[in-house]
């Protein structure tokens, strides 16, 4: 568990620390570690996927995640990591149904669950679910920028102005410093739904 937690304070660093792919590296051998020591540790499979996704190997990421689906199938967290890079990888349309099913089986989980059911609703075209959905992460985490940059994005996409520069704010609240292009850098989704992202949230005011 010790080498699972670590894997996982290195996958969290990715994001917020100032040496991001030498924390995947970190992170990746960590996880590892703690599959070598126990190979039915669903969580520290999840983990593992979810830190190749960041590197964009999505092969591996769905092998891990499939992996651990299978050691734990009624595992929220190991299903949100699986359908995380479902998402990631183009292929949201299976991943709603599991990422819903992840929430009824925990529905007070972290908003972060809600944050990529609201982003495979998005990808799939599905904006007016997707707004309801983002708006769940912020009644759990009220500055969870993610879910305001996608709020600003979805109502962009929407035609709905006012509503996306109000996220637009909300995002610059959390971190005036926020720069689209280091965000899109940070997110390992594939190249076509990345630009349609960036152009709705740039569209929306950020920069």
């Amino acid at each position: 568990m010790a080498y699972y937690l670590l894997g996982l304070v290195h996958g969290w660093n990715y994001w917020i620390g100032s040496t991001p792919q030498e924390s995947i590296a970190k992170g990746i051998e960590m996880a590892q570690k703690a599959i070598a020591l126990d190979d039915t540790y669903a969580e520290a499979h999840a983990t593992l996927s979810a830190l190749y996704s960041q590197k964009s190997e999505y092969d591996k990421a769905l092998a891990e995640g499939e992996r651990a689906v299978a050691l734990n199938p009624n595992g929220a967290y190991v299903i949100v990591r699986y359908a995380s890079i479902l998402t990631l990888a183009g292929r949201s349309e299976e991943a709603i149904p599991l990422l819903q099913k992840a929430i009824r089986l925990d529905p007070y989980g972290p908003g972060g669950y809600h944050f990529w059911l609201g982003l495979a609703l998005f990808m799939k075209g599905r904006f007016e679910e997707a707004v309801l959905v983002f708006k769940k992460v912020h009644q759990r985490a009220p500055n969870h920028i993610g879910a305001h940059v996608m709020l600003s994005a979805t109502y962009s996409k929407m035609g709905r102005e006012k509503e996306a520069r109000a996220e637009t704010a909300e995002v610059l609240r959390i971190n005036p410093k926020f720069s689209v292009d280091y965000w899109a850098n940070m997110l390992p989704l594939r190249d076509q739904p990345k630009d349609d992202i960036i152009n709705a949230v740039r569209k929306a005011g950020l920069k």
